[in-house]
């Protein structure tokens, strides 16, 4: 199981090695990680859709991602309120810019879940059972964590730099170890083995590879768990960061996690300011580094 996880995030390290400085190269890049994104969410729900039992599953899976998304809630603020208490962020409102299409933002969100429910309804009502679909879909993984990888360092962001922001490598640190706490206390409530369950909460809110490195791994039923839960996630950040980023900038931020750096960078900045921006990119750079190294090698000991 290690040398499998190993196998699937050694793309993702190949990738982050290679020094690209061609930008028509990395739109070529950024278009094809989008499009392999919705393509492996499709076969996501293919799998869904042909699970037997289907309707007692996604009554289990509603369950478990509702104790998920609670559990991590709780916790992951609790974390980063404590960070706030330890070194608070001030947060200057003469610099916050203008308002934000929230519209926009949460049909930008639909995207993914309309991917998952086409291939869910193809796999329910159209495809017959298909044995490689398992193994395109690892396959279109793999390419996808290069390509990803590749994204990463080829940002025009630097590594250094990003981990001396004090503020930001302490956001990302205390929502890991308060969503891998959350894991270990979630295990024998939703009945899992311990490292399954600390898979489950290492994706941090990056929903569009959580659901396809725990679906591959452990099936069609959670990776949906997965996806649903940093979906939601995501959809939370964007309702609850313009209320609290004013006081607790920290936690604004940090709840949204891996997509501080690009999904919720917007609603940041806009309703923090441009001092939140370099604090949210270095915390969800951080976060996206780090969220499918700790899925694999928790995957790999399950």
């Amino acid at each position: 199981m290690l040398a499998g996880a190993l196998l699937i995030l050694l793309p993702l390290f190949l990738g982050f090695a290679i020094a690209l400085n061609n930008r028509t190269l990395m739109t070529v890049i950024h278009h094809s990680v989008d499009g392999l994104v919705y393509f492996i969410l499709a076969l996501l729900g293919v799998g869904l859709g042909q699970m037997e039992g289907l309707g007692q599953q996604l009554t289990a899976m509603a369950v478990q991602v509702g104790l998920l998304v609670a559990g991590l809630l709780v916790l992951n603020l609790a974390g980063l309120w404590l960070w706030h208490r330890w070194q608070p962020m001030q947060v200057d409102a003469g610099t916050v810019a203008g308002s934000t299409s929230y519209r926009r933002l949460f049909l930008a969100a639909a995207k993914p879940l309309a991917a998952v429910l086409a291939g869910l309804l193809a796999g329910w009502f159209l495809l017959p059972a298909l044995g490689w679909v398992e193994d395109l879909a690892t396959w279109a993984l793999m390419l996808l964590l290069f390509l990803i990888g590749l994204q990463l360092r080829n940002a025009g962001l630097s590594l250094r730099r990003l981990l001396l922001n004090r503020q930001g490598l302490g956001i990302a640190v205390c929502l890991a170890l308060s969503s891998l706490l959350a894991g270990v206390m979630l295990a024998p409530v939703l009945q899992v083995p311990l490292f399954q369950s600390l898979a489950l909460t290492a994706g941090f809110g990056w929903y569009s590879l959580s659901g396809i490195v725990i679906g591959d791994a452990l099936g069609p039923a959670w990776g949906g768990v997965a996806f649903l839960n940093d979906v939601i996630r995501e959809i939370i950040a964007l309702a609850l960061i313009p209320l609290i980023i004013g006081r607790r900038p920290a936690m604004a931020i940090g709840y949204g996690g891996a997509t501080a750096m690009d999904f919720t960078l917007p609603v940041i900045r806009s309703s923090g300011g441009l001092d939140c921006v370099p604090v949210a990119i270095a915390s969800g750079f951080i976060l996206s580094f780090i969220s499918p190294v700790l899925m694999g090698l928790f995957l790999s000991m399950v």
